[in-house]
């Protein structure tokens, strides 16, 4: 009995330790508060570089010209593109069961 009564003594959360009215609460460490100060500065580095960009509007007005053109189809896309379409064609799944269907009337 006097073991039980030290072991139940104080309140002691159910279920999930650290969620709801008898949590337990975390200590904050001074690691988790570093990383959380160097997560702000990169954060606010970042807006920094995306409020004053690189280039402005006019500067970087076709700068992706020489990249599209690169994207471009080649000579064999144009080749294997009709030859792909003979033999890969898609099949739908009532297509695929149609042999199943003997007749629509329930006897």
């Amino acid at each position: 009995m006097r073991l039980s009564a030290i072991l139940f003594f104080g309140k002691r959360p159910h279920g999930f330790k650290y969620r709801g009215k008898n949590r337990v609460v975390k200590e904050i460490k001074p690691q988790e508060l570093n990383l959380l100060k160097i997560d702000y500065e990169r954060t606010e580095e970042n807006m920094l570089y995306l409020r004053h960009p690189y280039l402005t509007v006019e500067q970087s007005h076709g700068h992706m010209k020489d990249f599209k053109m690169a994207q471009t189809k080649t000579f064999w896309d144009k080749i294997n593109i009709p030859r792909n379409e003979r033999f890969s064609q898609h099949v739908t799944l009532p297509e695929r069961l149609i042999h199943l269907k003997v007749t629509n009337a329930w006897e």
